[in-house]
């Protein structure tokens, strides 16, 4: 199932990995054999309790961390043969905490930082800082310094740092963590604009209900592997595997799930679905 206006994904794989895995100093395995394509146009969601491995596995897509074993390959190339920088070029990371990665005097220098260092020339630099600040609508903060902001605002200028870089990836940890519904909405509203517009997103979280809402594709992280890659109609099917995941569904699939004996399909993923199931006679709820 692909969300109301998402675009289709094309067969591009834009991210490639084989039997990836990886151990931190220490010995502790945090990847044991992951196989995984992404393709460019995604809007892909890696969900999973903590420790399952899941930032570790973004953070091996763009050479924050490099493999133990097995392979990467970003846009047909091997991960290996390529520098940090380069690979900013066409994956972008948002930390989960904004604040590691906010350093400069003003919001406009922040977000200049990273075109800047890629070696664009000015006129690129200022269209690139332009079209960030217009897709996370921070005009009115670009001359304060980002931590004076709200936690919300400071999301959207570490996201838009990356925007500036013009990745073909965008990979967003936990990017609504600390924010309250209203704030939530508005950061996701913009990021699926951004997926709108042709760009890979890869959205870590623990939260099912912006997976349900915007993600098109789910993998399903515990202990260092992937145990489930399915659509979130696939995903939510399965209530036990989740709780095993450490992972929580939306108040409406577990609704959905206790009304399944009235005839009411498990895989409901949102409200207005099983309000219009009901209305319409599709299950004989009474």
């Amino acid at each position: 199932m692909i969300p109301r206006n998402r675009a289709l994904p094309s067969e591009e794989k834009i991210i490639s990995v084989r039997n990836l895995k990886f151990v931190y100093e220490g010995g502790v395995e945090a990847l044991r054999g992951i196989n995984l394509d992404i393709r460019s146009g995604e809007f892909l969601a890696i969900v999973g309790g903590n420790g399952s491995g899941k930032t570790t596995l973004a953070k091996n897509f763009n050479g924050l961390l490099r493999p133990t074993g097995g392979t990467v390959r970003v846009a047909d190339k091997p991960a290996s043969e390529l520098t940090v920088a380069q690979l900013s070029r066409i994956i972008g990371y948002a930390f989960q905490n904004p604040d590691h990665q906010l350093f400069c005097a003003s919001v406009e220098e922040e977000v200049r930082f990273g075109p800047v260092n890629l070696g664009y020339p000015e006129d690129e630099v200022k269209a690139k800082v332009e079209h960030a600040i217009e897709a996370m609508d921070i005009h009115s903060v670009r001359a304060l310094p980002p931590h004076s902001l709200r936690l919300s605002e400071r999301r959207r200028v570490s996201i838009a740092s990356v925007i500036a870089m013009d990745p073909r990836v965008i990979i967003l940890d936990e990017p609504t963590t600390g924010l309250d519904a209203g704030e939530t909405k508005a950061l996701m509203a913009k990021v699926s604009q951004l997926n709108r517009e042709g760009r890979t997103v890869v959205l870590i979280t623990h939260d099912m209900r912006l997976v349900a809402e915007h993600a098109s594709r789910v993998v399903v992280m515990s202990d260092g592997r992937i145990v489930l890659d399915s659509d979130p109609r696939g995903a939510f099917a399965d209530l036990d595997l989740l709780r095993n995941c450490s992972l929580v569904p939306p108040p409406v699939m577990l609704l959905a799930h206790s009304l399944a004996k009235y005839g009411v399909p498990r895989d409901i993923i949102s409200p207005q679905e099983l309000v219009m199931r009901i209305v319409l006679g599709k299950g004989d709820v009474r």
